[in-house]
């Protein structure tokens, strides 16, 4: 994941920007490395690739081997699940989030704002960006459900354990919960003034529809979903927001239901994901966050001329009455063309 410098965000009049570029502005906090095409970049100095025969791993603080980018690769992977054998301690989850590769490798701020002293950076780093930006702030929380018990127990014994054993999943779901409430309540005890969005994460869906059937979200993660996004808003006047890749179209009522304001990146590539049903069906009750350019064939593999064509139609159907924000469909990947982002943000800015 890129950090997009100033220069850019300007020069794409970009209106948001996340917590994060408050912190490791310094270059002290990052060091040098080589992408796989070759190019050179930086990391966080907290994150340290190392070489191992034909891959790129990354430990986690015991020294397990918790990602891997082997060679071929562009991105790494996660090698390693908490929960996957054995009886899973399920009081263990939060000591368990340094094992898991999403959870164990950090952005910014990172490890800046732990130990003394941690507290006070943290306020005086967000209330300098409030002070200096005037671009809406979000505060990227996670608070994953589903996924969390993805990457603690590996995708399909995870699904197994929602199926077969409703019980222990209620007792590792209600226990997470408790550790998300914990920090949300210092996370927006610390920057809740600062931000004007807080961002939750959860991939619900897939290319074909949901992970699970709309019965089994609502028995599993609804109540969890409502009871999190609820005493966000209690704690802070900040919208949330949602960030769950797939075709969720079955479980968008539900969402909205449990206390959802907006939802990205709007995967219109999906089953039931096309722009014109989502807003004709869920338009007045969901701000649609992203949706504005298929990443997935356009971006990539179009021409400027297709992809403005393209960007034109997508804002003129999601922007109907409002409750819309401009972002392309999730990230920009390696194989896309410059000069196809340029034609993508100047679209936007070119229309009434």
């Amino acid at each position: 994941m890129a950090v997009v410098d100033e220069d850019i965000l300007t020069r794409f009049h970009v209106d948001t920007i996340e917590l994060g570029r408050a912190f490791a502005v310094e270059e002290k906090w990052w060091h040098d490395w080589v992408l796989p095409d070759g190019t050179p970049c930086q990391l966080p100095v907290w994150v340290k690739p190392e070489r191992d025969g034909t891959r790129w791993v990354i430990r986690s603080p015991e020294g397990r081997v918790i990602a891997q980018m082997p060679d071929g690769a562009l991105y790494f992977e996660q090698t390693y699940y908490p929960f996957l054998d054995g009886e899973a301690n399920h009081d263990k989850i939060a000591e368990a989030f340094d094992e898991s590769m999403w959870t164990g490798i950090q952005s910014p701020p990172g490890p800046i704002v732990s130990g003394p002293g941690g507290d006070r950076v943290m306020v005086e780093g967000a209330r300098r960006m409030r002070e200096t930006t005037d671009r809406a702030i979000l505060g990227l929380f996670g608070g994953n459900l589903l996924e969390l018990g993805q990457f603690m127990y590996r995708n399909d014994n995870f699904f197994m354990l929602l199926a077969a054993e409703p019980d222990r999943a209620h007792d590792f779901l209600e226990k997470l919960v408790a550790v998300h409430l914990k920090n949300l309540e210092e996370f927006l005890r610390k920057v809740g003034s600062y931000i004007d969005i807080i961002v939750f994460g959860d991939d619900l869906g897939m290319q074909t529809g949901p992970q699970m059937s709309p019965a089994m979200y609502r028995e599993f993660f609804k109540p969890r979903h409502a009871r999190m996004w609820k005493r966000a808003k209690e704690l802070a006047n900040v919208k949330v927001m949602l960030h769950c890749c797939g075709g969720v179209r079955e479980l968008l009522d539900d969402l909205i239901d449990a206390g959802l304001d907006a939802i990205n990146p709007v995967q219109i590539s999906c089953r039931g994901m096309e722009a014109a049903g989502l807003k004709s069906d869920f338009g007045s009750g969901i701000t649609f966050w992203g949706g504005g350019c298929d990443t997935r064939e356009i971006l990539s593999r179009g021409t400027p001329e297709s992809i403005r064509k393209h960007v034109r139609g997508q804002i003129e159907t999601f922007n109907r009455e409002g409750g819309f924000v401009f972002q392309q469909v999730h990230n920009i990947l390696a194989d896309v063309p410059p000069e196809n982002i340029v034609a993508m943000f100047d679209t936007i800015a070119e229309m009434p």
